[in-house]
């Protein structure tokens, strides 16, 4: 293949590549979110949490967890060892905020994380020791079947995702 031809197909490549739609924005996803929870505003929600403090990923500890939602927030509890634990994800024109009696006290903004499939998807970033930083994710998904997933992934610097919190929660009648 020539060279006129090689430019030729990386020009055709780039002019679909921009005209192609672009990924769901962070505005969409936040949009899709305030839709979801304004429609279920109120409602209360209950089930199983899921904790992992395996290094290895392999053992979870479970308890129960409940949820609720509100027009700009969602507060969850969950057990651990027989101590109780709450966090809250609250969302405004200013941004998304996250807090965790156990992972995470002090509250931390988070950043939206677009194209993601799910009705939230977010992440923050967290210095851990003296290397480059880690990250946090946390997604919230809803079913087929109505069930509500939240979960939330610790992600290494390297990109190797370990799964650290998952609760799968039903609307209470």
């Amino acid at each position: 293949m020539n060279t006129w031809n090689r430019i030729g197909i990386i020009a055709a490549v780039l002019l679909l590549a921009a005209a192609a739609p672009a990924d769901a924005s962070e505005d969409d996803a936040m949009q899709n979110l305030n839709e979801w929870a304004a429609a279920r505003a109120g409602s209360e929600w209950s089930g199983r949490a899921e904790l992992w403090v395996d290094p290895s990923g392999n053992e979870g500890e479970t308890s129960d967890a409940t949820l609720q939602v509100g027009n700009d927030r969602m507060t969850y509890t969950w057990v651990y060892k027989g101590t109780p634990h709450s966090g809250e994800l609250t969302w405004a024109d200013d941004g998304l905020r996250w807090h965790d009696s156990w992972h995470q006290p002090e509250g931390v903004a988070l950043t939206p994380v677009a194209a993601h499939g799910a009705l939230l998807a977010a992440e923050y970033s967290y210095p851990a020791g003296t290397g480059p930083d880690w990250h946090w994710r946390i997604k919230l998904s809803q079913r087929p079947d109505d069930t509500l997933v939240l979960q939330m992934t610790n992600i290494a610097p390297w990109g190797e995702e370990a799964r650290a919190v998952r609760m799968v929660l039903r609307e209470d009648d």
